[in-house]
C-alpha cells in the first residue's frame, strides 16, 4: 500500500511538472523590424515593431544599462507591439533583452545594438555631381542564379517582365560608369518586390528592410556601395514611402485599421498634384489626391499614423547607417502628407548634415516645384526638402532641342531659367533631359548629333544638379507611347550572349562612339570646373536671334556657353557679353580644344555649341 501511494505521488509530481512547463511555454515572435540599431545616434529614440500571435497582450521589461522603455504602444490588432526605447549616449553595443510576458507565457528577444562604423557615406550630392540613373533589372545581369524566383521568371522578350539585371551586374560595370565621368549612381528601387508578374521596376515594395533577392542580398548592396565609394563615386537610393506593394507581408494582417488610406479599399488617386498648394482646391479634391491609391497593386500608406510615420523615417535612417548611402530620391513626393515629409527631411539631415534628399516634384510649372523646396516664400510651412526636381525645364528642353526648327526655341529655355527667382535655391534643383518615366531625349532615326550635343552641353553647364538616364550616352531611344518597358530597355552587352557590347568602344557604332566620347569629355571636364559646379549663372536673352549665351563665374574662373538654334551658322558680336568676358581675350573650347578670339566676332555653326574656358 505504501509503495503504491509513493508511485502515485511520483506520477502526480511528474504531471504537475509538465503542466507547469506547458503553462510557461514561450510566446512566438514572427518578425522584428528594424532587425538592429546602433549606439551613438544623435536621435536617442528607437521604435521597434514586434509582430507575433497575440504579442500585443504582453507586457515588456528591459534590463540593459543605458536603455529605457519610453512607451509600449498597442493597436487594435493584438499581433503587434510598437516598442519605443531611449538609448543613451552611455549605452554600449550588445544584445538588449526584451522580455515579453502575458499571463503564464513569456519569451526574451535579444535585440542587437551595434557600434557605428565610420566609413565613407552620407556625403550628400550637389551641383558638383552628375547622377547616373539606372533601372537595375535592365542594366546588366551579373548573376544568372538569381534570375528565376517564385513566379517572376526572366523573359527578355516581354518589356514588362523581369529581364535579370542585378546588383552584381552593376558592380561589374562601375569602371565603365566612372570612366564616363559620372560622380553618383542612382538606382531605381532595389527593395523586395515580390509581386505577381515580377514588378521589375521596383515601385511595389513588399519588404522595406530587404533587398529584392532577384537583385541580390543586403550584404551585396552594402558591398556595391562600398565599391562605389572606393572608386570615388557616391550612391543615391530610390525610396517609396507613398505606397507599398499589395503583397507586402503586413497586408495580410494590418497593424491598424488606419495603416492604409481609404480603409484599405482601392480608391484611385486623381493625380491632381497641384491640389496640395492650390488655394482654391476643395478639401475632397486634396484628400482624393493624397489618400487615393496609385494603382490597385499599390496600397496607399497613411503617414498620418504616428507609428507608420516613425517606421518609415527609421527605415531610411537604417539604410543610411547600414549601407552608407549618400542620398535618397523619394518617389511620388507630392502625394504624401506634407508634415510627415517635412519631419522626415529634418530628422534625416539632423542625423546626417551633409545628406541630401531629392523629391519627385512632377509639375509642368516651376512655381509648383519651387513651393516644395525648403525655405520657400510660397508656403507658410517649411518642407525642409533641399532638392526638388525641375520637370518644367525638362519639358521645355524636350520640346526645344529639335533639329527641324529654326531659331525661337532657345528663347523658351531662357524664359524658363529667367523664372528662377521663384526658387529658394535654383542651384540645388535636379535637372535632366529624360528619366525612367518619360520618353527618352534621343530620337529614333536621327543621323547627326547636333540636337544631342546641344542638349548635353546645356544640361551639364546650366545651374542645378544634372542627371543622365542610363544609355543616353549610347543614344538609346524609347517613347512613352510604346510603354514604360520601352523606356527601360536592356543595355546592350549587359547579358551573356548579347550580340553587341556597348560597354566597349568596339561594340558601339561610329555615331554611338561619337556621342559617348562627347559626353565623356564634358563630364570629365565638368568635375574640375569650379565655375560650372560652384559658380553663378549670368545669361543673355536670345531675343529671337537664335543664339543663347550664358556664363558661369566662380572667382577668377569663367565658362562661357554659346548655343545656336538656327539652321545656318551665325556670327555673334562679343561686346554685348562683357559681364561674362571681362578682361579675358580668349576662350578654349572644351570639346575641340580650339582657341576662340573673344576680341573679335565669333561664328558659331548651325545647331552648334561652344563651351569655352576663358582666359
Amino acid at each position: 500500500m505504501y509503495i503504491l501511494s509513493k508511485y502515485r505521488l511520483t506520477l502526480l509530481l511528474f504531471a504537475l511538472f509538465f503542466l507547469c512547463v506547458a503553462s510557461v511555454s514561450a510566446m512566438t515572435i514572427s518578425r522584428v523590424e528594424p532587425e538592429n540599431w546602433w549606439v551613438g545616434m544623435k536621435n536617442p529614440q528607437l521604435q521597434i515593431m514586434v509582430y507575433g500571435p497575440d504579442i500585443g497582450k504582453a507586457s515588456l521589461t528591459v534590463n540593459y544599462p543605458g536603455v529605457k522603455i519610453t512607451e509600449v504602444a498597442k493597436t487594435e490588432n493584438p499581433n503587434y507591439l510598437f516598442v519605443y526605447l531611449t538609448i543613451s549616449s552611455t549605452a554600449k553595443a550588445g544584445l538588449i533583452p526584451l522580455h515579453f510576458k502575458a499571463g503564464s507565457q513569456e519569451t526574451t528577444y535579444n535585440y542587437p545594438i551595434k557600434s557605428r562604423s565610420y566609413e565613407a557615406g552620407a556625403m550628400g550630392f550637389n551641383a558638383s555631381d552628375v547622377l547616373y540613373l539606372i533601372t537595375p533589372d535592365r542594366f546588366a545581369n551579373g548573376d544568372i542564379k538569381n534570375d528565376n524566383m517564385d513566379d517572376a521568371t526572366v523573359n527578355r522578350k516581354n518589356p514588362n517582365a523581369r529581364h535579370g539585371g542585378d546588383l552584381e551586374g552593376i558592380s561589374r560595370h562601375l569602371d565603365y560608369i566612372k570612366d564616363l565621368g559620372i560622380t553618383t549612381v542612382w538606382l531605381n528601387p532595389t527593395q523586395e518586390n515580390n509581386m505577381k508578374g515580377g514588378s521589375y521596376h521596383g515601385y511595389a515594395i513588399t519588404d522595406f528592410y530587404k533587398m529584392d533577392p532577384r537583385f541580390g542580398t543586403n550584404q551585396e548592396f552594402y558591398s556595391l556601395v562600398k565599391n562605389i565609394h572606393q572608386k570615388g563615386m557616391k550612391m543615391v537610393m530610390d525610396m517609396v514611402f507613398n505606397h507599398c506593394g499589395s503583397n507586402h507581408w503586413w497586408m495580410k494582417d494590418l497593424p491598424s485599421q488606419d495603416w492604409i488610406n481609404d480603409s484599405n479599399k482601392f480608391v484611385q488617386t486623381n493625380h491632381s498634384t497641384v491640389s496640395v498648394m492650390d488655394i482654391h482646391a476643395s478639401p475632397s479634391e486634396k484628400k482624393k489626391f493624397t489618400d487615393g491609391w496609385f494603382t490597385r497593386g499599390m496600397p496607399d500608406l497613411n503617414q498620418r499614423n504616428r507609428h507608420l510615420a516613425t517606421y518609415l523615417i527609421q527605415n531610411s535612417v537604417w539604410w543610411i547607417e547600414f549601407a552608407h548611402i549618400d542620398g535618397i530620391r523619394q518617389d511620388t513626393y507630392s502625394y504624401m502628407d506634407f508634415d510627415f515629409l517635412a519631419r522626415w527631411c529634418k530628422e534625416v539631415r539632423t542625423e546626417y548634415p551633409d545628406f541630401n534628399i531629392v523629391g519627385e516634384t512632377w509639375y509642368n510649372k516651376s512655381a509648383s516645384s519651387a513651393w516644395w523646396q525648403e525655405n520657400s516664400v510660397l508656403d507658410s510651412k517649411n518642407s525642409h526638402l533641399k532638392t526638388s526636381m525641375d520637370f518644367s525645364l525638362t519639358f521645355i528642353n524636350q520640346a526645344s532641342f529639335d533639329s527641324k526648327t529654326d531659331n525661337g526655341y532657345l528663347d523658351n529655355i531662357f524664359e524658363d531659367i529667367a523664372q528662377d527667382f521663384i526658387y529658394p535655391d535654383p542651384y540645388n534643383l535636379l535637372i535632366f533631359l529624360d528619366n525612367h518615366d518619360m520618353s527618352r531625349f534621343n530620337h529614333e532615326g536621327e543621323t547627326d548629333l547636333k540636337r544631342y550635343k546641344q542638349g548635353l552641353a546645356f544640361l551639364l553647364t546650366t545651374r542645378g544638379i544634372p542627371q543622365l538616364f542610363y544609355g543616353t550616352e549610347i543614344l538609346m531611344t524609347g517613347t512613352k507611347e510604346e510603354g514604360d518597358g520601352a523606356l527601360r530597355k536592356d543595355f546592350p552587352g549587359g547579358w551573356p550572349g548579347d550580340q553587341t557590347d556597348a560597354f566597349s568602344s568596339n561594340g558601339r557604332t561610329a555615331i554611338q562612339n561619337e556621342a559617348w566620347n562627347y559626353t565623356q569629355k564634358l563630364l570629365q571636364w565638368r568635375k574640375n570646373s569650379a565655375a560650372v559646379t560652384q559658380g553663378k549663372l549670368i545669361h543673355y536673352a536670345p531675343n529671337k536671334s537664335g543664339v543663347y549665351v550664358y556664363g558661369r563665374i566662380k572667382d577668377n574662373h569663367t565658362v562661357m556657353v554659346i548655343l545656336n538654334s538656327a539652321l545656318k551658322e551665325q556670327t555673334v558680336q562679343m561686346d554685348r557679353f562683357s559681364d561674362i568676358i571681362g578682361k579675358n581675350t580668349k576662350g578654349h573650347d572644351v570639346i575641340t580644344s580650339s582657341t576662340i578670339d573673344l576680341t573679335k566676332s565669333v561664328t558659331i555653326p548651325s545647331k552648334g555649341e561652344y563651351v569655352l574656358d576663358l582666359e
